[in-house]
Parts: C-alpha cells; structure tokens; sequence
C-alpha cells in the first residue's frame, strides 16, 4: 500500500524530505591496523614479562613423560620464564618425538634427551602412572635420566617423585607428592622418608612437591632461592600468584566424616556436631549414647578411627575453617563459635594441622577474595 504524505499532512504544515544520513565509511585499512596494534601491544607485554634468556642464564630442561599433566607441564615455562631472562627453560622428551598427555592433546617438546646432559636443573612434571610403572619405569625414561650430570638439581611435581623414586635417588631422603598418592608411594618406595602433609621438601639438589598449585611454589622457592625475593616477588606479580607459601605449610587434605550410622556412636557424633561450640566432655558423650566412658571410647575409635577428643577438635577445625573462609568474624569469635575456649587455642590447633595462623588462612582460603581460588591443592589423585 502506498500513503500520499499530503493526504496526511496536518493544517498549517509543509512537508519536508526527511534527511538519510550515510554512514561514514571506515577506511578499509583501519580494522586491520587496529589488529595489528593489538598485536604487537601484546608481543611487547610478552617481551617484558617473558624476556629471551641472557647469555649464560641457567638452562632448566624439563622433562615430559608420556600422559604427561600440560597444565604441570607449563608451570615452569610460565614462572621461571617470567624471571627477566635469568633462565633458559626447554622442554625435552626422552626421545624426541611427540608425547601424548593425559588429555586430549599431544605435546611436541623441542628437544630430545641428549639436552638434558647440559641442564643445571631438570623438572619432572606430574605423569600418569600405572602400579607396574610407577614401581619400574620404562628403560628409554631411566636411560634418558642417566644423561643428568651428578650435581644438576633435580625438581618433581606430584607424580614426578615416583621417578626419582623408582631411580634410588631419594633414598634415605625426606620427600613429598601428591597426598591421595601417599599410601602407593610408601608401599612401593620405603626407603624414603614420605611426609605427605607439606607443600614441598628441599633438600638443595633435590627438591619434590605435592599437586598442581604447589609446583608453582616450588618453582617460585627456586626463583627466591636463585635471586631473592625481590625477583620472585615480581614473577609472582607477573603469573598472578601469591608470592609465597612456606614449604612445610599443610596441602589442606580434606578429610571426610565416616558415615553416621543409626546404632554404636554415630547418632552422639550427630548430636555433637550441632553443639560443637560447649565444652562436650568424654562423660557427656557417653551419657547420650547410654554407654560407660570405656566402652563408649573404644567403640568411637573402632568407628571413626580416632578418639573422641581428637575427633572433635577436628570437627572445630573444619568448621572453623568454614567461618574463617566464608565470614568476617573475627578470630575471637570463630572460636567462640566452635568451642575453643580462646583464640589462642584456635590458633594453635590450626597452626598444628594446617601449619598456618588463622589470619594466614583467611587471606589464602576466602572465598570472596580474588585470588582465593587458584591456591587450594588439587583433588584429582596424582594432580
């Protein structure tokens, strides 16, 4: 349907063409000089976070095994590379070709094992493991790690201790890994002294850590062992991580209830959980699960694997740990709420568990906080 303007044209009123207005044109070259731009914008930053190395910078090799964990596998490009060019960071395969990962992708080291002969440092990142390979790996992998020069230091992820296990070279030495790996390792490894509740164990030419986010700790300890704490600090600016997390410091196992039965001593062990914040004595529990304190002490060990002492301290702790994650009270009041009788003994109990004080555990563990969440060790076993 056509519509004549003038037939619609109110009294009094001139019609007027309406104005079309055209837009201008963006010169054809400009999206792409705005991509380059972009481009080289952030080339520079590359440059400046992750300089070439200087001549003479200590080589680090790092060595991928087949399944191989790629996030692992990173950390020490990533931060030790972040470190002005005080390092050379190459990756090798123990036979130059190709390694397949534990996910979906396959990796291409850049280099073969005969790299390893002039490493100052080789990192064995995490790798999936089988009961027969952990406990004899293959001959090409021990073949290539024969080429390290005695005195190179060696570096372990997770699962990279199985390695240096399986090699005799931690014998007689304290180490750590993975803590769901735990009872694996000290099965098939007991000549070495496994203490599974810290973050990472130096020995100086020796080092291993736990899972995941801990290789990026031991890495940063290498930086600030290397060439202070200024420069780690600065690599930890760069890689957006807290700058420092003590060694000896606890992975945060979480350890789960064991179920609550409807007879023996779970339904007191319910009770108790929902008046965690009174002074609950032995007699008190025994009296509401109708046993004698013996009996009941020695059925709550067989059920739960701990004394009722130990036990609830642990369930204060886990609760604490709750509050002090996900609240702002302060620490007086977190052990009010879950039965401590003062701060003081919140802060030891939380220092002997968890190797740290509250207020520490708060600025890592808050969930609100924004760089809480990359810092909670891994779940996954061997991650």
């Amino acid at each position: 349907m056509t519509v004549d303007p003038a037939a619609h044209r109110i009294p009094g009123t001139r019609t007027t063409p309406t104005a079309r207005t055209t837009p201008t044109a963006r010169p054809a070259s400009a999206a792409p000089s705005r991509a380059r731009e972009l481009a080289d914008r952030a080339a520079e930053l590359d440059r400046q976070m992750r300089p070439e190395p200087r001549p003479g910078a200590h080589k680090v090799v790092v060595l991928a095994l087949d399944g191989v964990y790629p996030f692992e596998l990173g950390i020490p490009h990533r931060v030790l590379g972040s470190a002005g060019g005080r390092y050379e960071v190459l990756s090798a395969s123990v036979d130059g070709r190709p390694v397949r990962t534990d996910s979906d992708l396959t990796v291409t080291p850049g280099h073969g094992p005969e790299v390893l002969a002039e490493a100052d440092t080789v990192v064995i990142p995490p790798y999936a493991i089988t009961r027969a390979s952990a406990a004899a790996p293959d001959p090409q992998v021990l073949a290539a790690l024969s080429r390290v020069r005695p005195g190179t230091r060696l570096v372990s992820i997770c699962t990279g201790a199985f390695l240096l296990a399986a090699a005799g070279l931690l014998d007689g030495r304290r180490a750590t890994t993975h803590w769901a790996l735990t009872d694996h390792f000290q099965e098939l490894f007991p000549r070495v002294e496994l203490d599974a509740g810290v973050l990472f164990v130096d020995h100086g030419d020796v080092l291993t850590s736990a899972g995941a986010a801990s290789g990026v700790d031991v890495c940063l300890h290498l930086v600030r062992q290397d060439h202070g704490s200024e420069v780690a600090n600065h690599v930890a600016r760069c890689c957006v991580v807290p700058p420092y997390r003590d060694g000896g410091q606890a992975q945060y196992i979480e350890r789960p209830l064991p179920p609550a039965s409807e007879t023996g001593t779970g339904p007191t062990r319910d009770w108790a959980l929902r008046r965690l914040e009174l002074p609950l004595s032995l007699d008190e529990l025994a009296a509401h699960a109708a046993m004698s304190t013996r009996t009941f002490a020695r059925r709550f060990r067989e059920e739960t694997g701990l004394s009722p002492g130990r036990w609830l301290t642990q369930q204060r702790l886990r609760r604490a740990r709750h509050l002090l994650e996900s609240s702002d009270l302060p620490v007086e009041r977190v052990a009010h709420e879950v039965g401590f009788a003062t701060a003081t003994s919140l802060r030891r109990h939380l220092a002997a568990e968890a190797g740290v004080a509250p207020s520490a555990y708060r600025r890592t563990f808050r969930a609100s906080g924004p760089a809480a969440g990359g810092v909670r060790e891994e779940s996954r076993a061997g991650g």
